[in-house]
């Protein structure tokens, strides 16, 4: 739990008080390698921080092809954000891409800690802007960028996605083939 904590305490200013009653609603999971995490009931209503393993959000198009839309490893946050806000399911996915410890708290609990704990306003404020610099980038480049571009600007800003997971994730989250993916890498 201290990876939490930490996590927590690097954004906000909490007591230990306030910072007990935010981690009673956490609890601890297993999750096992390919686990896909929102399915049936449950879809919306959960956040994961991650600290062993890695997650992955996703779509899937008619054709029944994934493209991935964010990766969240160790220290980080990942929720398909949207679901998690409107409280209703979307078209987005979640899967442990690894053999994965997690810290999960539900939606129901998430917007609880808003009304008891004032700094966790400022917490989840944070994230939101996290996660709308992330989106609008990752847009960005899809948008603008080559995928030989693309690659060069991942294996800059976030190598461990290229050294921990599969070319066929790596190339679902560039937008491209597996054949594109191994001509860029190839050069």
């Amino acid at each position: 739990m201290k990876q939490l904590i930490d996590y927590i305490q690097e954004r906000i200013d909490v007591t230990d008080e306030e910072l007990d009653v935010i981690l009673s609603f956490f609890t601890y999971e297993k999750l096992k390698k390919g686990e896909q995490l929102n399915t049936g009931v449950n879809q919306t209503q959960k956040m994961y921080f991650v600290c062993k393993g890695c997650l992955r959000i996703f779509y899937i198009n008619e054709a029944g092809q994934d493209t991935t839309r964010f990766f969240a490893f160790e220290n980080q946050f990942a929720t398909t954000l949207v679901s998690f806000i409107q409280g209703q399911s979307e078209e987005e996915y979640m899967q442990a891409l690894e053999a994965s410890d997690v810290y999960v708290i539900s939606h129901t609990h998430f917007y609880e800690l808003l009304d008891l704990v004032p700094q966790w306003e400022k917490f989840y404020r944070k994230y939101l802007e996290f996660a709308y610099i992330n989106n609008t980038s990752r847009f960005f480049a899809l948008v603008t960028m080559d995928a030989t571009t693309r690659y060069q600007q991942l294996l800059a800003q976030n190598p461990k996605i290229v050294q921990r997971l599969p070319n066929k994730i790596v190339a679902s989250y560039l937008g491209v083939s597996q054949e594109t993916l191994s001509r860029i890498k190839a050069k």
